[in-house]
């Protein structure tokens, strides 16, 4: 396994709550739309076993031509230990990434896209979108439906209605209005549909998309293979 050291070279606070930070790409480093990483801060690998509370699996919000390894995370108040030294970190930090790849690359299937997330969940979408608004092709629309009671929306820049590119987004602050919603996107009985949160949401997005008619195969999800299929069993569902 190989495990790439970098540096932050810059920190945004996009809500009072979260936080991007933007590595430094080390050289061979490659990711695609879609990928996660697992983020590991200094002597997580100290011991003769890593310390695992040091590892997290992480979202990276950001495309390769952008030229900054981004990472956006929410930060509580009263957090574990490994978002408790992350929230210490500084400009020229030393940070690990190892183990990058992407469940939930953007499908070109001459399809409609639908991005049901909640929170800080549209880190993972961020880079399908920039990805489609660059280049459209084989993908007929693509429309975002996030969740967040904060109303301190993410990624505004990105997640902005472009009815010329057919690209559509949408906030709800609450859950019934939000699995309302859900239920209307699953008209298209065609579409993909990626969810991206808690267990818990993904298996309540579920539950909802398999009521109206949607099969198993057009669900995404951020899970390996292995794990997927306990989300996607029509057993797990009832």
């Amino acid at each position: 396994m190989q495990i790439y050291w970098t540096k932050i070279n810059k920190i945004i606070e996009e809500t009072p709550e979260v936080k991007t930070y933007l590595l430094d790409c080390p050289e061979d480093f490659t990711w695609e739309e879609g990928a996660h990483t697992h983020l590991a801060l200094e002597g997580f690998n100290a011991g003769e076993k890593p310390n695992r509370s040091l590892v997290r699996h992480m979202s990276i919000s950001t495309l390769p031509h952008e030229n900054s390894i981004g990472i956006t995370t929410r930060i509580k108040e009263q957090c574990s230990e490994y978002k408790t030294i992350l929230r210490t970190l500084e400009v020229g930090s030393d940070v690990a990434l190892f183990k990058t790849h992407s469940n939930v690359p953007l499908k070109r299937e001459d399809k409609n896209v639908y991005l049901l997330s909640s929170g800080v969940g549209l880190a993972t979408f961020r880079p399908l979108v920039l990805d489609y608004l660059n280049r459209a092709d084989n993908v007929n629309q693509i429309h975002s439906l996030n969740i967040d009671s904060s109303k301190d929306f993410l990624f505004k820049d990105v997640f902005e209605s472009a009815p010329d590119k057919k690209f559509t987004s949408q906030f709800v602050d609450n859950r019934e209005g939000y699995y309302e919603e859900v239920r209307n996107l699953a008209a298209d009985k065609d579409g993909l549909f990626y969810v991206v949160g808690s267990d818990e949401f993904l298996a309540q997005n579920i539950v909802v998309l398999f009521e109206q008619g949607i099969h198993p195969k057009q669900i995404l999800l951020d899970k390996h293979e292995q794990t997927l299929s306990k989300f996607l069993s029509v057993d797990a569902s009832v």
